[in-house]
């Protein structure tokens, strides 16, 4: 039996158990999402630098999966445009079911491998593409079949499960797969496995867009000014970087159309 798929013995009462009593045995289990993810830094690294390479070449990023893994995908790709200026088809999240699963649940559409391949291929992938499938229990028709096409064309395929030698695992060039256990409720995999998941896919966007050069020792330095806030953060950091005033900081920018290394330039060829 799957490991996601077993029951817990530290939870089998847990119906009978008192709220106080409830919370804390499920905050040690999700201790033990985050500690099965230190057997797996080695993978994870090595799909970063795999990615990377390809993204410096041209090539774009997919996350697919369905149900909760599908949702932490497309969350992972949507945080990438904010969070570092960077186009929305860089980094792209694709749920079985489409966008409407990403509220109400498509859970049939898990075993469509037509639409796996149908939803993947609408991209005109290419062998600079990576592809990261993502399915606790690594057995989702519609992710195999989808890295299946991925690998036909040459793209960089990596998967991302909670169950060592899947079927996806089968597939891929790089498997990820932290042995989250046992869920607090029996085959749940919100929770364990998709919090272990959820800090994975942000190790790889984060480390990926570091190596793209889109932040400056720890600094968003490819930020847009598309709100109060993230103006507001631009003006602090061309400040931090220069140790510019405020409303100088934020002058350079307007001169600069609101680029941050073109601000940080002009400061320093003014102060040369």
């Amino acid at each position: 039996m799957l490991k996601t798929e077993q029951r817990n013995p530290k939870t089998t009462h847990i119906d009978r158990m008192d709220t106080a009593e409830m919370i804390r045995i499920i905050q040690e289990e999700n201790k033990v999402a985050v500690n099965a993810i230190d057997a797996e830094l080695e993978r994870i690294s090595l799909a970063v630098d795999a990615i990377s390479s390809r993204m410096k070449a041209g090539g774009r990023l997919f996350y697919i999966g369905c149900g909760t893994s599908g949702r932490l995908g497309v969350l992972d790709a949507s945080e990438c445009p904010p969070t570092y200026g960077v186009s929305h088809d860089l980094v792209i999240g694709i749920i079985a079911g489409g966008d409407g699963a990403l509220r109400k649940a498509a859970e049939n559409a898990e075993d469509s491998r037509e639409a796996g391949r149908r939803d993947l291929s609408a991209y005109g992938l290419c062998e600079k593409d990576s592809v990261i499938g993502i399915s606790a229990a690594g057995g989702a028709e519609y992710v195999i079949s989808a890295l299946t096409y991925a690998k036909e064309q040459g793209a960089l395929t990596v998967a991302l499960t909670c169950n060592a030698d899947s079927p996806l695992e089968q597939i891929s060039d790089i498997a990820i797969h932290p042995d989250t256990g046992a869920e607090v409720i029996t085959g749940s995999t919100r929770m364990k496995a998709g919090s272990a998941h959820k800090m994975i896919l942000n190790m790889i966007s984060t480390a990926v867009m570091v190596k793209q050069g889109y932040v400056y020792e720890n600094m968003m330095v490819n930020l847009k000014p598309t709100n109060v806030k993230l103006r507001a953060r631009m003006i602090r950091i061309v400040g931090e970087i220069t140790g510019a005033l405020p409303d100088v900081a934020e002058k350079l920018l307007e001169q600069n159309g609101f680029s941050i290394p073109a601000a940080v330039e002009a400061y320093r060829r003014s102060d040369s």
